[in-house]
């Protein structure tokens, strides 16, 4: 059974989801970082621009929004054959109200850019209320398992009438999902376009009808399921407005959703920030005493998983296989948390025995079911590496908290004081050749000061003896270990 907690505050929700104590998830949104793509406006056309085949649209922000003659919807043709669409200024006039969605968030000094195809996302299904057609992600298998779906949508989304409200298209996660689950999404989506139409006819121009849910709507329209036991949030104002989302588009999750009034914050009741430390780490102790490795690069992420200490087995053999079993269960947990997507290289400790492989791989796949996210798990490689890929559906953890270190650039080393002391020391004869200064002064960070001072203070004076000139030394604490500064005086 799962609990679900919600830190909220003005700036920033984040969701923590509990299993058997455990923090298995990580969910994180914070205000100033939420796009406009997928908002809805009633926009109101402020230019057309024949010229350029587009119109400026005002919807409410700063400044005006640009809509070019393609994402029009159902632009009609001219006449003339080929499909080409009529020009915008016979579609679009000035002072005309549309109903418009952003599909480009504005950038430096330009306005974001629009269409008219309205689509809504949800759960399992993308909706298209001005369409009829039913689409299947392209990620999804086989021909017969794609038109197996499609009927499937087709016979859910047929209107008493027999005739289909709007299009959809299957998401990649709606793959395995039961005939229950689409027709919640199904209804989820209508009910939310027919406030948006009604929004539309009742509102003035300029204003947003429709905005993505927050984190902490979406908690209870894509995380609560039939296992979730609690949903703890500690703001009274956002428990009353999940309380009222609830019971208009997910009612099932309401009776779950409590206000969290205890003294201790509530991520403190399962450690959560402890949690979030640890999943910033790349080090990832396990209880038996031996270890994983994680490294995050721009290509994929590798796993390394060592026995450390952990010597409480019969035989070597033992140690290793029980070792492999506790990391394959800590690996998914770490791949949850993390929220780590693409290519995924596990290096479990060798096996010299078929069945110590077999049994660990199971354990893996076992593990990985409980993930939300599609994973696709390769058998073992040549080189006893586990190959696998998770679906990338945001950006993970140590993304949305961390950036690069200044100081190293985010290689996570830097050079020792001694190779920052011989590429100042080659610096000084290369300027020394071209310039002809009284003195040259160093300024570097007080380890390479020092070291220039003592160790590799011969061949500071045999190079100044070299030159003809004297070299003198500051030191500067702001400074990082790799920079330095020449000064000719």
């Amino acid at each position: 059974m799962q609990d679900i907690l919600i830190n909220w505050t003005p700036q920033e929700t984040r969701v923590a989801v509990v299993e058997n104590g455990a923090v298995q998830e990580l969910h994180l949104e914070r205000a100033l970082e939420r796009g406009l793509v997928g908002n809805i406006y009633l926009g109101k056309v402020a230019r057309v621009l024949p010229g350029m085949q587009s119109a400026f649209v005002d919807i409410g922000l700063e400044r005006a929004a640009f809509l070019h003659v393609a994402d029009l919807f159902g632009a009609r043709s001219d006449g003339n054959g080929g499909g080409v669409p009529l020009p915008i200024e016979k579609q679009v006039f000035e002072g005309q109200t549309l109903t418009v969605q952003v599909i480009k968030d504005p950038i430096g000094t330009k306005g974001a850019r629009l269409s008219t195809q309205i689509s809504i996302a949800g759960r399992l299904l993308v909706f298209l209320p001005q369409d009829k057609h039913i689409g299947i992600s392209q990620r999804i298998g086989s021909h017969e398992l794609r038109e197996q779906l499609r009927a499937r949508v087709q016979a859910l989304a047929a209107t008493p009438d027999g005739s289909a409200a709007g299009g959809f298209i299957l998401r990649t996660n709606a793959e395995d999902a039961t005939d229950a689950e689409l027709a919640d999404d199904i209804a989820y989506l209508r009910k939310t376009w027919a406030a948006i139409r009604q929004r539309a006819l009742s509102q003035p121009p300029g204003t947003l009808l429709h905005q993505d849910l927050t984190l902490a709507e979406r908690v209870l329209r894509d995380l609560a399921d039939e296992h979730t036991q609690t949903i703890r949030i500690d703001s009274k104002l956002q428990y009353e407005h999940l309380l009222a989302f609830g019971r208009a588009y997910t009612p099932g999750a309401v009776g779950k959703l409590q206000h969290y009034q205890g003294e201790r914050p509530v991520f403190d009741l399962y450690n959560v920030d402890d949690e979030i430390a640890k999943a910033l780490a790349r080090r990832v102790d396990l209880k038996s005493g031996g270890y994983l490795i994680i490294d995050q690069t721009e290509a994929l992420t590798t796993i390394d998983v060592n026995t450390g200490g952990f010597v409480g087995a019969r035989n070597f053999d033992d140690t290793i296989f029980k070792t492999n079993l506790e990391a394959a269960g800590a690996i998914a947990r770490q791949l949850r948390l993390r929220n780590l997507g693409g290519i995924i290289i596990v290096d479990f400790i060798d096996m010299s025995r078929e069945e110590h492989q077999a049994a660990v791989l199971a354990e893996f796949r076992k593990q990985l079911a409980r993930d939300r996210t599609k994973v696709t798990v390769g058998g073992f490689t040549q080189l006893g590496l586990v190959e696998m890929t998770r679906k990338r559906t945001r950006e993970s953890l140590a993304h949305m908290l961390c950036e690069p270190c200044p100081t190293c650039g985010g290689r996570g080393q830097v050079k020792t004081a001694r190779s920052v002391c011989y590429d100042i020391l080659r610096e000084i004869l290369r300027e020394a050749r071209q310039f002809d200064p009284k003195e040259f002064r160093v300024v570097a960070s007080p380890a390479v000061v020092e070291m220039l001072l003592d160790e590799e203070s011969p061949h500071l004076a045999g190079l100044s003896e070299f030159i003809g000139k004297p070299i003198s030394l500051s030191a500067e604490p702001s400074m990082n270990p790799e920079q330095y500064d020449i000064v000719l005086l």
